[in-house]
Protein backbone atom coordinates (compact mmCIF):
# COMPACT_ATOMS: atom_id res chain seq x y z
CA UNK A 1 0.00 0.00 0.00
CA UNK A 2 2.78 2.40 0.96
CA UNK A 3 4.57 1.56 -2.30
CA UNK A 4 1.49 2.49 -4.35
CA UNK A 5 1.16 5.76 -2.46
CA UNK A 6 4.83 6.59 -3.09
CA UNK A 7 4.50 5.77 -6.79
CA UNK A 8 1.39 7.95 -7.04
CA UNK A 9 3.17 10.81 -5.28
CA UNK A 10 6.17 10.42 -7.60
CA UNK A 11 3.90 10.60 -10.67
CA UNK A 12 2.14 13.68 -9.33
CA UNK A 13 5.50 15.32 -8.59
CA UNK A 14 6.74 14.57 -12.12
CA UNK A 15 3.59 16.10 -13.62
CA UNK A 16 3.91 19.17 -11.41
CA UNK A 17 7.60 19.63 -12.26
CA UNK A 18 6.83 19.34 -15.96
CA UNK A 19 4.04 21.88 -15.69
CA UNK A 20 6.20 24.21 -13.61
CA UNK A 21 9.05 23.95 -16.12
CA UNK A 22 6.67 24.76 -18.97
CA UNK A 23 5.28 27.78 -17.13
CA UNK A 24 8.77 29.05 -16.31
CA UNK A 25 9.89 28.67 -19.94
CA UNK A 26 6.86 30.53 -21.35
CA UNK A 27 6.18 33.16 -18.66
CA UNK A 28 7.99 35.95 -20.50
CA UNK A 29 5.80 35.49 -23.57
CA UNK A 30 2.72 36.14 -21.41
CA UNK A 31 4.13 39.50 -20.20
CA UNK A 32 6.50 40.68 -22.95
CA UNK A 33 9.44 42.88 -22.05
CA UNK A 34 9.56 46.42 -23.35
CA UNK A 35 12.07 49.26 -23.30
CA UNK A 36 10.73 52.81 -23.44
CA UNK A 37 13.10 55.62 -24.42
CA UNK A 38 11.88 59.18 -23.88
CA UNK A 39 13.62 62.50 -24.56
CA UNK A 40 12.41 66.00 -23.76
CA UNK A 41 14.72 69.00 -24.11
CA UNK A 42 17.89 67.92 -22.23
CA UNK A 43 16.29 65.04 -20.30
CA UNK A 44 16.61 61.40 -21.43
CA UNK A 45 14.71 58.66 -19.60
CA UNK A 46 14.73 54.91 -20.23
CA UNK A 47 12.37 52.36 -18.63
CA UNK A 48 12.62 48.57 -18.97
CA UNK A 49 9.69 46.50 -17.72
CA UNK A 50 7.39 43.55 -18.38
CA UNK A 51 3.87 44.22 -19.65
CA UNK A 52 1.25 41.85 -18.19
CA UNK A 53 -2.31 41.59 -19.52
CA UNK A 54 -5.54 41.94 -17.56
CA UNK A 55 -7.14 38.76 -18.98
CA UNK A 56 -10.41 39.34 -17.17
CA UNK A 57 -8.80 39.53 -13.73
CA UNK A 58 -9.34 42.05 -10.94
CA UNK A 59 -6.10 44.06 -11.05
CA UNK A 60 -6.01 46.51 -8.12
CA UNK A 61 -7.95 45.94 -4.91
CA UNK A 62 -8.16 43.97 -1.71
CA UNK A 63 -6.53 40.56 -1.27
CA UNK A 64 -8.20 37.71 0.59
CA UNK A 65 -6.33 34.65 1.83
CA UNK A 66 -7.30 31.34 0.26
CA UNK A 67 -9.32 29.54 2.91
CA UNK A 68 -8.00 26.10 1.85
CA UNK A 69 -4.34 26.99 2.37
CA UNK A 70 -2.73 26.16 5.73
CA UNK A 71 -1.42 29.03 7.81
CA UNK A 72 2.29 29.76 7.87
CA UNK A 73 5.06 31.64 6.12
CA UNK A 74 5.65 28.97 3.45
CA UNK A 75 2.08 29.14 2.21
CA UNK A 76 1.60 32.90 2.45
CA UNK A 77 5.02 33.90 1.06
CA UNK A 78 6.32 30.89 -0.87
CA UNK A 79 3.35 29.13 -2.42
CA UNK A 80 2.98 31.43 -5.40
CA UNK A 81 6.71 31.47 -6.13
CA UNK A 82 6.94 27.66 -6.07
CA UNK A 83 3.76 26.77 -7.96
CA UNK A 84 2.98 29.75 -10.16
CA UNK A 85 -0.55 29.80 -8.73
CA UNK A 86 -2.01 32.90 -7.09
CA UNK A 87 -1.98 32.87 -3.30
CA UNK A 88 -5.06 35.08 -3.07
CA UNK A 89 -8.61 35.07 -4.38
CA UNK A 90 -8.68 38.85 -4.47
CA UNK A 91 -6.89 41.36 -6.67
CA UNK A 92 -3.80 40.50 -8.69
CA UNK A 93 -2.07 43.58 -7.22
CA UNK A 94 -3.31 43.90 -3.61
CA UNK A 95 -3.45 47.27 -1.90
CA UNK A 96 -0.65 47.93 0.53
CA UNK A 97 1.69 45.30 -0.96
CA UNK A 98 4.91 45.52 -2.97
CA UNK A 99 4.44 45.45 -6.74
CA UNK A 100 7.25 45.33 -9.29
CA UNK A 101 5.43 47.74 -11.65
CA UNK A 102 5.17 45.10 -14.34
CA UNK A 103 6.10 41.43 -14.57
CA UNK A 104 9.10 39.11 -14.64
CA UNK A 105 12.31 41.08 -14.02
CA UNK A 106 12.26 44.10 -11.73
CA UNK A 107 11.35 47.33 -13.51
CA UNK A 108 14.31 49.69 -13.96
CA UNK A 109 14.52 53.36 -14.90
CA UNK A 110 17.47 55.58 -15.82
CA UNK A 111 17.92 59.37 -15.99
CA UNK A 112 20.76 61.22 -17.70
CA UNK A 113 20.29 64.31 -15.48
CA UNK A 114 19.74 65.02 -11.82
CA UNK A 115 15.98 65.34 -11.52
CA UNK A 116 13.13 66.13 -9.15
CA UNK A 117 11.06 62.93 -8.92
CA UNK A 118 7.61 64.10 -7.83
CA UNK A 119 9.38 66.92 -6.00
CA UNK A 120 12.14 64.80 -4.45
CA UNK A 121 15.77 65.14 -5.65
CA UNK A 122 17.27 62.13 -7.45
CA UNK A 123 20.75 61.92 -8.97
CA UNK A 124 21.32 60.86 -12.56
CA UNK A 125 21.69 57.08 -12.83
CA UNK A 126 19.82 53.80 -13.08
CA UNK A 127 17.39 52.56 -10.44
CA UNK A 128 15.01 49.75 -9.64
CA UNK A 129 11.48 51.20 -9.59
CA UNK A 130 8.53 49.69 -7.74
CA UNK A 131 5.26 50.68 -6.09
CA UNK A 132 2.96 50.02 -3.16
CA UNK A 133 -0.51 50.76 -4.62
CA UNK A 134 -3.43 51.89 -2.50
CA UNK A 135 -6.97 52.95 -3.37
CA UNK A 136 -6.39 56.72 -3.50
CA UNK A 137 -2.61 56.96 -3.93
CA UNK A 138 0.46 54.97 -4.89
CA UNK A 139 3.72 54.95 -2.98
CA UNK A 140 6.42 54.82 -5.68
CA UNK A 141 10.04 54.16 -4.83
CA UNK A 142 13.44 54.15 -6.50
CA UNK A 143 16.01 51.68 -5.23
CA UNK A 144 19.70 51.19 -6.01
CA UNK A 145 19.43 47.38 -6.25
CA UNK A 146 19.70 46.36 -9.93
CA UNK A 147 19.48 43.24 -12.07
CA UNK A 148 16.99 41.35 -9.89
CA UNK A 149 13.97 39.19 -10.65
CA UNK A 150 10.96 41.29 -9.76
CA UNK A 151 8.91 38.75 -7.80
CA UNK A 152 11.24 39.08 -4.81
CA UNK A 153 10.90 42.21 -2.70
CA UNK A 154 13.88 44.59 -2.81
CA UNK A 155 16.35 45.37 -0.07
CA UNK A 156 14.36 48.25 1.39
CA UNK A 157 17.45 49.74 3.01
CA UNK A 158 18.64 50.58 -0.52
CA UNK A 159 15.62 52.78 -1.28
CA UNK A 160 16.78 56.12 -2.67
CA UNK A 161 13.51 58.03 -2.75
CA UNK A 162 9.87 57.48 -1.79
CA UNK A 163 6.96 59.55 -3.08
CA UNK A 164 3.16 59.44 -2.87
CA UNK A 165 1.14 60.30 -5.96
CA UNK A 166 -2.65 60.35 -6.44
CA UNK A 167 -4.65 57.75 -8.35
CA UNK A 168 -6.96 58.73 -11.22
CA UNK A 169 -9.79 56.59 -12.60
CA UNK A 170 -10.22 56.43 -16.38
CA UNK A 171 -13.43 55.95 -18.30
CA UNK A 172 -11.95 53.24 -20.53
CA UNK A 173 -10.22 49.99 -19.62
CA UNK A 174 -6.64 49.28 -20.72
CA UNK A 175 -5.89 45.58 -21.24
CA UNK A 176 -2.07 45.69 -21.03
CA UNK A 177 -0.03 47.49 -18.37
CA UNK A 178 1.68 50.50 -19.93
CA UNK A 179 4.35 52.99 -18.85
CA UNK A 180 4.45 56.13 -20.99
CA UNK A 181 5.37 59.83 -20.86
CA UNK A 182 3.50 63.08 -21.40
CA UNK A 183 4.50 66.74 -21.80
CA UNK A 184 1.08 68.36 -22.10
CA UNK A 185 1.90 71.43 -20.01
CA UNK A 186 4.80 73.64 -18.94
CA UNK A 187 5.26 71.94 -15.55
CA UNK A 188 7.62 69.33 -17.00
CA UNK A 189 7.38 65.65 -17.89
CA UNK A 190 4.85 63.20 -16.48
CA UNK A 191 5.72 59.50 -16.26
CA UNK A 192 2.41 57.64 -16.54
CA UNK A 193 1.45 54.22 -15.23
CA UNK A 194 -1.81 52.90 -16.64
CA UNK A 195 -3.63 49.58 -16.34
CA UNK A 196 -7.26 48.58 -16.27
CA UNK A 197 -9.05 51.81 -15.24
CA UNK A 198 -6.23 53.08 -13.03
CA UNK A 199 -3.86 55.89 -14.01
CA UNK A 200 -1.00 57.40 -11.99
CA UNK A 201 1.25 60.32 -13.02
CA UNK A 202 4.71 61.03 -11.60
CA UNK A 203 6.09 64.55 -12.34
CA UNK A 204 9.72 64.67 -13.52
CA UNK A 205 11.79 67.82 -13.86
CA UNK A 206 15.49 68.45 -14.42
CA UNK A 207 16.93 70.05 -11.30
CA UNK A 208 17.40 73.78 -11.68
CA UNK A 209 14.73 74.14 -14.38
CA UNK A 210 11.79 76.36 -13.52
Amino acid sequence: MKRKILISLAILLAIWLGYRGYMMSTTRSHSPAETVNFSYKDLDVQVTYGRPYKKGRVIFGEAKDRSWLPKGKFWTDGFRALTGLPRTTGALVPYGKYWRLGANDATEVSFNKNIDFAGRPVNAGRYRMYAVPNHDSWNIRLNSELGKFGYNEPNYSLDVVTVDVPVETTSSELEQFTISFDTVDSSGVKMIFKWDRTLVRVPLMVQGNL
